[in-house]
């Protein structure tokens, strides 16, 4: 199987630091032995094997196999699928700190951010919405535990340690924010809407307890597209093209959504980053989210928007923002603000600048102003973060 794995591209040269704010992991076999209470033990989520050679997570008889385009990075492009991938059919960096590390060196990414495959979902939803609650709650903190001591652990300087929440009770959920921030953890990784896992609406007030530990202790609530698996497909038989092609707009209604809902009011101080979303909706959400107070707006403008602050200024405020590669936008990022646009590799996704990052960016942002290059690359991840950068441009050298 080995042989479907392209040889090791060479280092790309580094022109600035990068710190990747949406990259993924895959669960690595043995993520779950002795982290559950011995009485939960045999219960645990584990790799099956098929006749067929395939395999998949199995957890609460359901079966959650790593899907192919999740994992593709260093392979030739005609092998790949939408079949389950193997895990010797995968570069080692996507399950292994050290291959990963070596990989980031290659690519010329410093730091990075790293959510969960199928098996947990991106937000923890798997877990979150098992059939025992007990054997679920143990499982997501048994994966929280793993991912701080496995996978940031080894290198702390590399991985920004990033949790997921516990959705049925928010109250506990508040609490696991604090104890994990204690511990290291710097962001958690939330449903950009909540009401699609059969949750509390972000409009609910429900979740606010969380919201509060999180501003209280700098957490950063990131919402990855398609973490409440749901995407604006409204036709019943779309090719699979058009499912990445509108990864954007999942972001664009989050992040109106969680606007109006009056949360980044309530919570001046939250940092919401809006994960493999993209820019370039940015400016018409700005332009239009102003609009629309002063003339659809229903009431008057003080009970629908109850701040001094237009609904743009707190977009800028508690908002961050993710690009893969959004050339056009590029020339409007004043607009957006220099300051909260962070960049992402997405390794080892189909959709990944691996190991090409650097180039992609020189292409992209070479003519910046050198302080806004170094701002976007890296130096705005570092600050919403709290992640140190390198010492020195290229830390390999």
């Amino acid at each position: 199987m080995g042989a479907l794995l392209l040889p090791d591209p060479d280092p790309r040269p580094v022109r600035v630091p990068v710190i990747s704010v949406d990259d993924h992991l895959v669960e690595p076999p043995d993520l779950f032995e002795d982290r559950l209470p011995a009485d939960l033990t045999d219960r645990a989520p584990r790799i099956v094997e098929d006749p067929d050679g395939q395999q998949a997570w199995l957890y609460e008889d359901r079966r959650y196999p790593n899907i192919g385009l999740n994992a593709v990075v260093g392979r030739p492009r005609e092998s790949w699928s939408m079949e389950p991938a193997r895990f010797d059919e995968m570069r080692a960096g996507c399950y292994e700190i050290g291959a990963r590390i070596a990989d980031m060196d290659r690519d010329g990414v410093w730091a990075s951010l790293c959510f969960p495959s199928l098996v947990a979902g991106f937000c923890g939803a798997v877990f979150s919405g098992s059939q025992d609650p007990a054997l679920g709650l143990a499982c997501l903190r048994a994966w929280n535990d793993w991912h701080l001591e496995a996978w940031a652990g080894p290198h702390p300087d590399r991985i920004i340690p990033l949790q997921l929440p516990w959705l049925p009770d928010v109250a506990r959920a508040a609490a696991e924010i604090r104890a994990n921030a204690a511990r290291g953890f710097k962001a958690v990784s939330f449903p950009e809407f909540p009401a699609q896992l059969g949750l509390p609406s972000i409009f609910s007030g429900a979740w606010d307890p969380l919201f509060a530990a999180c501003e209280e202790t700098s957490t950063v609530v990131c919402l990855h597209t398609g973490a409440s698996a749901w995407a604006p497909l409204p036709s019943p038989d779309p090719p699979f093209e058009l499912l990445p092609t509108v990864f954007p707009v999942n972001a664009l209604l989050a992040a109106a959504e969680w606007l109006w809902s009056g949360v980044p009011l309530r919570f001046p101080d939250l940092a919401v980053a809006l994960s493999e979303g993209g820019i370039g909706w940015v400016p018409m959400l700005l332009d239009r989210v102003d609009y629309v107070l002063h003339h659809s707006a229903s009431g008057t403008e003080s009970t629908a928007w109850p701040s001094e602050l237009l609904p743009s200024e707190v977009l800028r405020r508690n908002f961050w923002f993710c690009t893969l590669d959004d050339p056009s936008t590029i020339a409007l990022r004043h607009t957006i603000g220099v300051d909260h646009i962070m960049v992402e590799s997405d390794y080892p996704h189909a959709d990944s600048t691996w190991p090409d990052t650097q180039l992609v960016l020189d292409r992209t942002l070479a003519t910046l102003p050198e302080d806004e290059l170094r701002a976007i690359a890296g130096g705005n991840a570092a600050r919403l973060f709290r992640h140190p950068l390198p010492d020195r441009d290229d830390w390999r050298a």
